[in-house]
């Protein structure tokens, strides 16, 4: 079982996000926007982040550049999941570090398929 880490500030894309963890029999934890969920993350230390990109306080860009350059974290792949669509954005995603980028709305068998490519293999 791993445990994965949900950052999104929309409740009901948090509790879907959190559903589809919980169905793979896996852990969730949440956090609402891209201060706490660095925060979060650097207690919590989870086998997998998925991050929303537009959020108040810190964005899902910059949470991801500071996980990804913190030497506590960097082990951690995340994978932004985001309504922002544009190819300019999946690059700027990528280029902070993400392993992999999802686009909103998604269905659920798209996100559990890059949950088991990206999910370290010895969790």
């Amino acid at each position: 079982m791993a445990r994965i880490l949900v950052v999104d500030d929309s409740p009901s894309q948090q509790m879907g996000m959190k559903r589809i963890v919980e169905k793979l029999g896996h852990e969730a934890l949440t956090a609402e926007d891209g201060v706490s969920g660095v925060a979060v993350c650097k207690q919590e230390l989870p086998d997998l982040v998925l991050m929303d990109v537009v959020m108040p306080n810190l964005n899902g860009f910059q949470a991801t550049r500071a996980l990804t350059r913190d030497d506590s974290t960097k082990h951690i792949p995340i994978v932004l999941v985001t309504t922002k669509d544009q190819e300019t954005d999946r690059v700027w995603g990528m280029r902070q570090g993400a392993k992999a980028y999802l686009t909103k709305p998604f269905n659920e068998n798209e996100l559990i398929d890059i949950i088991k490519q990206v999910l370290p293999t010895a969790v």
